[in-house]
C-alpha cells in the first residue's frame, strides 16, 4: 500500500494510523497499491462499521492483514506464564498434529489453536528424535467480541525469511528534523481529534489507557529492540505534551488560559475563579483517571 487518500503511507504503523483517521471522518478508503512487479492500481474500500472492534484493530476490520511468508511449525518463543510452557512444550519442538490432523506450516497450528478456547486438544510434537503426545487447553482470551484460544507461543521466525519484508529508511539531519516535526504534528492533531470524538461520543471511551496499558506497551517494544521502544516513548511524550497543554485548571494549559484572560481583561483572575477552577480541573483530572484505570483492568481481566 503506497498511499491511503492520498497520504502516503512508508510503514505498516502509518497504514494503521491513516486508516483509522480517514474512516472515523466518515470517508472511503482510496488505497494506492503496487505489486511485485511494480504495476500500480487504485482500490476503494467502505468499512463495514466503524464501532469499537474498529477502532481498536482498523486494519483487521478493513480484513487487511500483514503478509507473513509460511513459517515452519515449530516453536519459538513461549509465555512465562501461558498454556505451552506449563503443557510441557518446549522452544525448538515441530508440532507434527493437531487432534490427529497433521499440520505443515505455523498458520495451520494458530487456525486450529484459535478455534479451541478451552476445549482440551491434542499434540504431537517432534523433540529431537524423540515424537511426544500433550494434551492441553487453550486459555480463552477475547477477540473483539469474539473468544479465541490462546496458548503462549510464537513461531520461530529465520530472519533470512524475513529480511526481504524490512526497510531501513535514512534521512538527514535536515530532513529528519523535518520529518519530526510533521510527524509529532501529525500525532497531537490526531490525539486532540480522538479526544473530541470521545467528548461527543463518536469514539469508544475504551480508547483510553492508563499505567497499566502503558507499562505493558512499553514492555512489548522494549522487548522488540531499542528502535520500538524509543518511538513508544515518543508517542507518550507526544500524548501527555497534547494532554497537558488542554484548557483544564491544574495543567499548564489551565494556566495558559487565566495569562490569556489577564492579557484580555488587563486584570489577573481572581483567586476565587481560580479556586474553582482548581476544583474543577481536579474532578476532570479524577475521571479521567478512573475512566483510564478501569480500562487497563478491563483489558487485564479480558486477557
Amino acid at each position: 500500500v503506497v498511499s491511503v487518500n492520498g497520504e502516503a503511507s512508508e510503514s505498516w504503523q502509518d497504514l494503521h494510523l491513516l486508516a483509522l483517521k480517514h474512516a472515523l471522518r466518515g470517508d472511503d478508503l482510496r488505497l494506492e497499491t503496487r505489486d511485485g512487479a511494480g504495476h500500480y492500481a487504485e482500490r476503494r474500500l467502505t468499512p463495514l462499521a466503524r464501532d469499537e472492534t474498529f477502532e481498536q484493530a482498523p486494519l483487521a476490520a478493513l480484513g487487511i492483514v500483514r503478509y507473513l511468508p509460511p513459517l515452519e511449525p515449530i516453536l519459538g518463543e513461549l509465555s512465562p506464564d501461558g498454556v505451552a510452557l506449563q503443557a510441557g512444550l518446549q522452544r525448538g519442538d515441530r508440532i507434527l498434529a493437531v487432534n490427529d490432523e497433521p499440520v505443515s506450516d505455523w498458520e495451520s497450528v494458530v487456525k486450529s489453536i484459535r478455534a479451541s478456547p478451552g476445549k482440551p486438544m491434542g499434540m504431537q510434537v517432534r523433540r529431537g528424535e524423540q515424537t511426544l503426545s500433550i494434551t492441553l487447553s487453550p486459555a480463552t482470551v477475547q477477540d473483539g467480541k469474539e473468544a479465541i484460544g490462546r496458548i503462549g507461543a510464537a513461531p520461530r521466525i529465520d530472519p533470512d525469511i524475513m529480511a526481504p519484508l524490512q526497510g531501513e529508511m535514512r534521512y538527514g539531519p535536515v530532513d529528519a528534523a523535518a520529518r519530526a516535526v510533521g510527524r509529532t504534528w501529525e500525532l497531537s492533531a490526531f490525539s486532540l481529534e480522538m479526544m473530541g470524538r470521545m467528548i461527543m461520543g463518536e469514539a469508544s471511551l475504551k480508547n483510553l489507557s492508563g499505567p497499566l496499558t502503558i507499562a505493558d506497551y512499553a514492555g512489548q517494544s522494549a522487548e522488540s529492540g531499542a528502535g520500538a521502544f524509543i518511538a513508544f516513548l515518543a508517542l507518550v511524550s507526544v500524548s501527555l505534551g497534547v494532554l497537558n497543554l488542554l484548557p483544564v485548571p491544574l495543567l499548564d494549559g489551565g494556566h495558559l488560559l487565566y495569562y490569556f484572560a489577564e492579557f484580555v481583561t488587563g486584570r489577573p483572575v481572581s483567586e476565587r475563579v481560580q479556586e474553582i477552577g482548581q476544583k474543577i480541573g481536579l474532578g476532570l483530572l479524577g475521571l479521567l483517571m478512573f475512566l483510564a484505570i478501569y480500562n487497563d483492568l478491563q483489558r487485564l481481566i479480558a486477557g
